[in-house]
C-alpha cells in the first residue's frame, strides 16, 4: 500500500513539473573594448535587451553607460516590462508598474 501511495506521488509531481524553457533568440556582439550588445528571447515570455558603450575611453574619466530592458510573464498573466539607464548617475529603472517618487 505505501508502495502504490509513493509511487501515485512521484507520478502526480512528475506530471506537474513545469515545461523546459527554449531559448528562442540569442544575439550577443562584443565591438571590442568600448562596446557590446546583447539581447535573448525566451519561451517563458522573458526577454532582454542590453547595450552599453564606454564614454571617454581611455581617459581618467571613463565610464559606462548601459541602456537595456527586460520584460517576463508574472503568475498573474501580466506581461510586466523594465526599462533601465545605468550610467554614472547609477542604476535607474522604469516601468508603469514600479512607483514614482
Amino acid at each position: 500500500m505505501k508502495f502504490l501511495v509513493v509511487f501515485s506521488l512521484v507520478i502526480v509531481a512528475a506530471l506537474a513539473a513545469p515545461a523546459d524553457v527554449e531559448i528562442l533568440k540569442s544575439d550577443f556582439e562584443n565591438l571590442g573594448l568600448d562596446s557590446y550588445n546583447f539581447a535573448y528571447e525566451q519561451s517563458d515570455g522573458q526577454k532582454r535587451e542590453e547595450s552599453a558603450v564606454v564614454n571617454n575611453f581611455g581617459s581618467e574619466n571613463e565610464s559606462i553607460a548601459i541602456r537595456g530592458s527586460f520584460s517576463f510573464v508574472a503568475d498573474d498573466g501580466q506581461t510586466y516590462t523594465v526599462t533601465y539607464v545605468a550610467d554614472e548617475n547609477g542604476f535607474q529603472p522604469s516601468a508603469q508598474h514600479l512607483p514614482t517618487a
